[in-house]
């Protein structure tokens, strides 16, 4: 039991790591980012549904960031967005972030995602020093991320949605 907990935490480790390649398309069954300023599954960036978005019988996953960030005097880095999954029968999901800055990039957190189909806040805390964030412009890749089982019982991530969006470190 030990042994799998310790994968699934390195695998959700490494999927953060990893999940750039979700963002461009890259990765095998990653969605390509969408080009229409939303996230996939029709969330704005800035978090909230538009007016003539209808997320009443939304039949996808989705995520969005929101347009900010912020960095403590301590150095501990809280982004966050808003995400809906619909099924986590084959496993758990999880809300992954990346941040960006300059040539600094660091995972922040994960937070663990409610599936019942309606939508939800995550926020993601980390504390990241040496070089530390700074308030200004910074980008977040977020990543809706489910642990399904392969052949062999070991936790696979699977990319269910993903953003990239520009935020503002305050």
């Amino acid at each position: 039991m030990r042994v799998r907990l310790l994968i699934a935490a390195g695998v959700l480790l490494a999927a953060s790591a990893v999940a750039p390649l979700a963002h461009a398309g890259g990765a095998a069954g990653a969605p390509a980012l969408p080009t229409d300023g939303h996230a996939r599954g029709g969330f704005p960036t800035d978090g909230h549904p538009t007016d003539g978005d209808s997320l009443d019988g939304f039949a996808a996953d989705g995520l969005s960031v929101h347009g900010y960030g912020t960095v403590g005097a301590d150095a501990t880095v809280t982004l966050s967005g808003m995400y809906r999954c619909l099924d986590d029968s084959a496993g758990p999901v999880f809300v992954s972030s990346n941040l960006v800055q300059g040539n600094r990039s660091a995972g922040i957190g994960g937070t663990r995602a409610v599936c019942d189909g309606h939508l939800h806040e995550w926020v993601n805390t980390s504390v990241v020093k040496d070089p530390a964030y700074r308030p200004g412009a910074a980008t977040v890749r977020a990543t809706l991320m489910q642990l399904t089982s392969d052949a062999t019982g070991l936790p696979t991530p699977r990319f269910l949605a993903s953003e990239e969006a520009a935020v503002e470190l305050r």
